[in-house]
């Protein structure tokens, strides 16, 4: 795809997204006013903030650890750099960065949820990482950050719950620096049969059960496998994150596509 064509993808899109206001939106089993998503988006992670982690690990057997040290090792961040990972509020990315460079590099973690923030910056002195980590509260659709200003931009297991991805990843591609690198790490769509079926057994009878006996939140977690369900399969997204002026991008499965890694450059 030229980058004309692009950018004329991407206005399509853009101009069909909800906006506002104007029309419905996904939101677990219902559906809602495309403006009311965000505060209904930000009740789930208040509820479930501080369980979230330990959520993360029953719900994918531990494996998600794995899955962000392949983001980690594909992302290979440097001392000095500026890094942005949005969703990012418990601190379990940026403390990855941390480690991986020594403590050298610039991190900035951003979150819709102040409750998010609050579990990741508590995280952080219990650990003794004081070093360069800043904390922002703030939309992915409308980052409060200036343009070009960023090495690398990743998302964690965030994109599915904003209400209007293009404008998500638009917003990537502004604030990083040309050169700059792009992860999206994310559930995705299951590629082998056996398995596939297996793990929606898991998702649809498990996850809220496990959801409302630890999170004590049933109902939010019914919204999380909901969004999973919903959201775009690993070759559509590639095509979005093209259409955001995103370039090179790949994408890779992981556990046979219960999770997807993609990257791209902004050049």
């Amino acid at each position: 795809m030229t980058k004309q064509a692009a950018e004329q993808a991407r206005r399509k899109r853009a101009a069909e997204e909800p906006g506002a206001g104007e029309s419905r939106v996904a939101f677990g089993e219902r559906e809602v006013e495309a403006s009311e998503k965000p505060a209904l988006v930000r009740d789930v992670f208040r509820s479930v903030a501080g369980r979230y982690d330990v959520m993360n690990d029953l719900m994918s057997l531990g494996i998600h650890r794995l899955w962000k040290a392949s983001m980690l090792d594909r992302l290979r961040p440097r001392a000095g750099e500026a890094l942005l990972d949005v969703a990012g509020g418990t601190g379990d990315i940026a403390f990855r960065i941390l480690d991986r460079t020594e403590g050298h590099a610039d991190v900035t973690v951003l979150d819709l949820t102040e409750d998010m923030l609050r579990v990741g910056r508590d995280r952080a002195v219990d650990s003794g990482r004081l070093g360069p980590l800043h904390w922002v509260c703030g939309d992915a659709e409308a980052l409060p950050l200036p343009d070009a200003s960023f090495d690398a931009y990743t998302i964690a297991f965030g994109l599915r719950n904003v209400t209007h991805i293009d404008r998500a990843l638009a917003e990537a591609r502004r604030v990083l620096k040309p050169g700059g690198r792009f992860l999206c790490l994310e559930f995705s769509r299951v590629v082998l049969p056996a398995l596939d079926r297996a793990y929606a057994l898991w998702s649809d009878n498990v996850l809220p059960r496990l959801g409302g006996a630890v999170a004590g939140d049933r109902d939010s977690y019914v919204y999380l496998v909901e969004s999973i369900r919903r959201f775009p399969a690993q070759a559509e997204l590639a095509e979005r994150i093209r259409a955001a002026g995103l370039e090179q991008v790949r994408y890779s499965n992981l556990s046979g596509g219960i999770a997807a890694l993609h990257s791209a450059w902004r050049l």
